[in-house]
């Protein structure tokens, strides 16, 4: 049995080894450039709740506001202790102020997660479950957590549109559905992230069939 490599530039030279569609999209978008998570695990959940539904200006003049609202700490603790009226002043809607509300109380109580230690102890699944029983919390919000502040290896978000999309682009097929979508990441575990960030730059450079 092959080990598991650990870094994202790894994974993606494993996944061009065994798929020439992969190997393509390697060389047409170069190593995988994952963003710098936030710098804590509930700051990048706020940040997905606020960015929810907004254009990206937008919401991050929203993001900005309700930072400074927490002077720069963003905690549980801050969050909680925050006038409902003084976030809708910043500019949350009234369900944003409750679901950052509610993230808040569920991670004081120990119903969500987030201390370095206690989560990488939790899989996949396991963060998902908790995770979406807070307010304004699906699974794709979710997914991006473990993709982007997390950086776990084998996310395979299969509602995400551009994923889907960018499957189609590569593999010159028609755009599957996210049904369709599951199966067809086998192929590529344990590093479906690493796949699923190629297919998103398959959009973004109009990547025509490879395979």
């Amino acid at each position: 049995m092959v080990p598991r490599v650990r870094s994202h530039r790894a994974a993606a030279a494993a996944l061009a080894a065994r798929d020439p569609v992969m190997a393509s999209l390697v060389g047409a978008a170069g190593w995988p450039a994952i963003r710098k998570p936030q710098r804590t695990h509930f700051e990048a959940l706020v940040r997905s709740i606020l960015f929810q539904q907004l254009a990206g200006a937008a919401a991050a003049t929203i993001h900005a506001r309700f930072v400074a609202l927490c002077e720069d700490d963003v905690t549980p603790e801050r969050v909680v202790a925050l006038p409902f009226e003084a976030m809708r002043g910043a500019g949350l809607s009234g369900n944003k102020a409750a679901s950052v509300t509610d993230l808040a109380t569920k991670v004081l109580d120990g119903t969500v997660v987030l201390d370095p230690r206690g989560i990488a102890r939790l899989s996949d699944e396991q963060i998902i479950e908790r995770l979406t029983t807070v307010r304004g919390i699906g699974r794709w919000t979710t997914e991006m957590f473990l993709l982007f502040q997390l950086r776990r290896l084998d996310v395979w978000p299969v509602d995400d549109l551009g994923v889907r999309k960018g499957y189609g682009l590569a593999y010159g097929v028609p755009m599957p559905s996210s049904k369709e979508l599951g199966p067809l990441g086998d192929v590529f575990a344990p590093y479906r992230s690493v796949a699923a960030w190629y297919l998103w730059r398959a959009v973004d450079i109009a990547v025509l069939p490879l395979g």
